[in-house]
């Protein structure tokens, strides 16, 4: 398997660690930005570990996630690929995620 990210979800994933610059030290911001991109690890040998994301269901691109604290990180599975679309805050309005 190999692990795609899309642009948009490096978009998610910087507009994420921004704002979390104006909060936290930078060493807790590497912390998470590390355990977000840990996570998707777990993907390389179990691809369909994730929940199917009811929110995106409208799609009928089978979305998955995995979750890392509050962030979903939306994934799909094509062939060999793995695509990951989005990083999302989850503390987030859901209805954000069908945009």
């Amino acid at each position: 398997m190999i692990i795609v990210f899309t642009d948009q979800s490096i978009k998610s994933l910087q507009e994420i660690l921004d704002f979390l610059a104006s909060k936290l030290p930078d060493n807790k911001i590497k912390e998470i930005r590390d355990g977000i991109l840990d996570a998707t690890d777990i993907l390389y040998k179990h691809p369909s570990a994730g929940q199917f994301e009811p929110y995106l269901e409208h799609l009928n691109l089978n979305h998955r996630r995995i979750v890392f604290n509050h962030y979903k990180i939306i994934y799909r599975i094509e062939g060999s690929y793995i695509i990951i679309t989005d990083i999302f805050d989850s503390r987030q309005e859901p209805d954000k995620m069908k945009a």
